[in-house]
């Protein structure tokens, strides 16, 4: 079987990695990849959002198999495109992927079938969005109605970091037309948690849980990321707050889009905040999450390509999908800079021995005069696994003191609340 993968992301080099270990995957090729997923697939010089050119690529190439990493091509249609063509792809088609490209669609969808989520205000008018945040105060949370690579989500813990985050999207269009229309959601307090499930559009399968770390500096510090680090399961996605995220969340949405004309087959991604009151959704994404996707991947033990295909033919409840009953940490090196502006360039030393247990994902990262040099602001996502949480983040930590470059920067606390609850 012949894959293509589409992305050039961390994520993209775990959905690679995990492929690569199917015994009925004989080629896979990633567009456009990085310096790292060049070791395990052929790289293709077409961006992620050249519908057109991935098309026609995997039409003369004879591709079995499309499994689409990132948001934007979803949003796209890069699905209904490969599809119409004849093509297998793997992802949610245009509309379902709506419920990541649009904030308002996915609240109005949560509201409508009585998904538990935070109260929320839509607004068109940078003016009328200021006088309701001065009318209800802060904390607040003000999010970009489309697609801003996981930085369009400000929590302004003051008024007046509330009004700047309206002025930078919707006035000054730091996001472009993603500004265009802008969501004030009321602030949730608790702990958050990831859960990626499978579902081909009637079943649910939810995968391992994991812990996203979108604050750029320790102690939950510093502006959102795309992410800063996982680690998988998160101990505080307990029993019951699984039952009530199936059967209060999971299943309603996917049974609500179904009803909306909007059938979802994929990943369905449910950022959670877990209180006293139970799980309320922050966030859905429509594909597996980054970083979250290295951490859960590394301790998939189905086939990847058996999953895939049971959800494009419709038979998910027949396959039974078993994880190890182990723990994974991620930590994210990042440039100097990052989320802001950063350089690129920096070479990458230590990356040659990595640790038993440890894999390195490469992110943000390009070939250049025989060495490896950073190329987008996450560069690296050093993965390891462990009997359990302490180990695994023992194993990241030692793999990460071995690599170096210019401006490196990660966290040092990545899974520290999973130890507290443990405690």
């Amino acid at each position: 079987m012949k894959v293509l993968v589409v992305g050039g992301g961390g994520r993209e080099h775990a959905l690679v990695w995990k492929l690569k270990l199917s015994p009925r995957v004989t080629k896979i090729y990633c567009a456009p990849g990085n310096a790292g997923i060049a070791r395990d697939a052929d790289c293709i010089n077409i961006s992620a959002g050249d519908i057109q050119g991935l098309l026609d690529f995997a039409l003369k190439n004879k591709i079995d198999l499309t499994v689409v990493g990132p948001e934007v091509p979803l949003n796209a249609g890069i699905v209904d495109r490969f599809e119409e063509a004849g093509l297998k792809i793997f992802g949610p088609s245009r509309l379902a992927a709506e419920i990541e490209g649009s904030k308002v669609l996915s609240k109005e969808i949560m509201a409508k079938y009585g998904i538990p989520t935070a109260s929320y205000a839509v607004f068109t008018d940078p003016a009328e969005a200021t006088s309701y945040i001065k009318r209800i105060g802060a904390p607040c949370v003000v999010k970009a109605d489309g697609l801003a690579a996981g930085k369009g989500v400000i929590v302004a813990l003051d008024e007046e970091s509330a009004l700047e985050a309206v002025r930078s999207i919707m006035v000054d269009k730091d996001f472009g037309v993603s500004g265009e229309r802008l969501v004030v959601e009321e602030c949730l307090v608790g702990e958050e948690v990831s859960i990626l499930a499978f579902t081909d559009g009637v079943s649910v399968v939810p995968m391992i849980s994991s812990q996203d770390h979108k604050r750029a500096y320790d102690h939950d510090q510093g502006p959102n990321t795309g992410g800063m680090g996982a680690y998988a399961p998160a101990p505080v996605y307990t029993a019951e707050v699984h039952r009530r995220t199936m059967e209060e969340i999971l299943i309603p949405m996917v049974r609500a889009m179904n009803d909306e004309g909007r059938t979802y087959r994929g990943v369905i991604y449910a950022g959670l905040m877990v209180d006293e009151s139970g799980p309320k959704v922050l966030e859905f994404n429509a594909r597996f999450g980054d970083p979250e996707a290295q951490p859960v991947l590394m301790l998939l033990e189905t086939d990847l390509v058996d999953i895939i295909e049971a959800i494009l033919d419709s038979r998910l409840e027949q396959i039974e999908i078993k994880w190890k009953d182990q723990a994974a940490v991620c930590v994210v090196l990042a440039s100097g800079g990052y989320p802001g502006s950063y350089g690129k360039g920096k070479v990458i030393y230590g990356l040659e021995e990595p640790g038993e247990h440890v894999v390195v994902f490469h992110a943000g990262t390009a070939a250049q005069d025989d060495e490896i040099v950073t190329a987008g602001g996450r560069v690296l996502g050093v993965t390891a696994t462990g009997p359990d949480i302490p180990s695994a983040i023992e194993r990241a930590y030692a793999a990460v003191e071995k690599i170096h470059f210019d401006g490196m920067h990660y966290r040092h606390d990545v899974g520290r609340k999973a130890l507290e609850r443990i405690k």
